[in-house]
C-alpha cells in the first residue's frame, strides 16, 4: 500500500485541475468503440471522456449537488491536468460499466476496479495505482469470527455484486451464505439494519462506514485479508491512452500529487504500490 503522505495538502491545492463536468453535463456518447474523438470539433482541447461508479466512498461518491467526487475523480482530474485535456467524467452503473466502455460510451474507466484475468480478457489496464485489501465487519458484540470457517458458512454474509470480495469470498468458501447486493451502500443499509449478519467489503470503504453513525456499533473481525490485489484503470484493448495514462500517474507519484490527494482522501496511511499489473492473480 501507498506509504506514509508527508505531502503537505498545500501541494494539492495549488494544483490546476482541468474542468470536470459531472454525469449530468456530460455530452451523449456515441455508441461506436471507434468514435473517440480526441479533439474536440474547434480543435481547441482534447478531451477524456472518464466513467467512474459514484457509489464508493470514499473512492468515488455523489455529493448532494449531483456532482461526482473522491480519490478516484481527483486522480482522474490529475490524470487530465498532467495530459493537458479536459475531463468529462459520468457516474455509470457497476455492472455495465465495463460493457459501456467497451461500446464507446466513454473513453476510461477511473473506479476502484481490481486488475483480474477476468477483466483483462475484455479491457486494458493501465499500471496499477492502488493496492486493496479485504476486510469482515460485524457488529462489536458479535462472537462472529471469519478465521473459523464454520462461521463464514453459518452466518448471513452481504457483499456487492461483482466485486473482488464477493469473487473471493463465493470461490474460499462455495457453501457460504452471502448475500448480494447491487451497490456497496446498499449492503451497508442490510448490514446496519440487522438483515444480515456480517459483511466483506474493501478495507477503506469499510472504515468510511465505520466512522459514520450507521457504523458506530460495527467493527472490523479477524485479520485484513491480503489478496494482491490491485486498482488500476481501464481502456479499451490495444488503445494507446493505456501507456498515455500510466505515463502520467507515474509522474503524479514522482511529483508528490498522488500523495497529496490520498492524503486528503484517506485518513490512514497506505502501503506501497508495487506498480505492477499482474494480472495471473484473482482479484477483486
Amino acid at each position: 500500500m501507498k506509504g506514509l503522505y508527508s505531502v503537505s495538502l498545500a501541494l494539492f491545492s495549488a494544483l490546476t485541475l482541468v474542468g470536470c463536468n459531472n454525469s449530468q453535463n456530460t455530452p451523449e456518447p456515441t455508441d461506436s468503440t471507434d468514435a473517440r474523438q480526441d479533439v474536440v470539433a474547434d480543435g481547441s482541447a482534447e478531451v477524456l471522456r472518464v466513467a467512474t461508479e459514484g457509489a464508493y466512498a470514499p473512492f468515488n461518491y455523489t455529493n448532494a449537488d449531483g456532482t461526482l467526487g473522491g480519490f478516484d475523480v481527483d486522480i482522474a482530474n490529475a490524470i487530465c491536468a498532467d495530459m493537458q485535456v479536459t475531463c468529462q467524467i459520468s457516474a455509470q452503473d457497476w455492472d455495465g460499466i465495463i460493457p459501456g466502455l467497451k461500446a464507446g460510451k466513454y473513453d476510461a474507466i477511473v473506479a476502484a476496479m481490481s486488475v483480474t484475468p477476468e477483466r483483462a480478457e475484455q479491457v486494458s489496464f493501465t499500471e496499477p495505482y492502488f493496492s486493496n485489501a479485504l476486510v469482515f465487519l460485524a457488529k462489536k458484540d458479535s462472537d462472529f469470527d471469519p478465521s473459523d470457517s464454520a462461521d463464514i458458512n453459518t452466518t448471513a454474509i452481504a457483499a456487492q455484486r461483482s466485486t473482488i470480495s464477493s469473487q473471493w469470498l463465493e470461490e474460499a468458501y462455495p457453501t457460504a451464505n452471502i448475500k448480494l447486493y447491487d451497490t456497496l451502500s446498499n449492503a451497508f443499509l442490510d448490514l446496519g439494519s440487522g438483515r444480515v449478519d456480517a459483511m466483506i467489503s474493501d478495507k477503506l470503504p469499510a472504515l468510511e462506514w465505520l466512522g459514520s453513525p450507521a457504523g458506530s456499533q460495527y467493527e472490523l473481525k479477524g485479520n485484513e485479508i491480503d489478496i494482491n490485489d490491485n486498482f488500476a484503470i481501464a481502456v479499451r484493448t490495444n488503445d494507446p491512452l493505456q501507456a498515455r495514462i500510466s505515463q502520467s500517474l507515474a509522474t503524479l507519484k514522482a511529483n508528490g500529487t498522488y500523495d497529496a490527494i490520498s492524503q486528503r482522501h484517506f485518513a490512514v496511511p497506505q502501503a506501497d504500490n508495487s506498480m505492477t499489473t499482474d494480472t495471473s492473480s484473482s482479484t477483486n
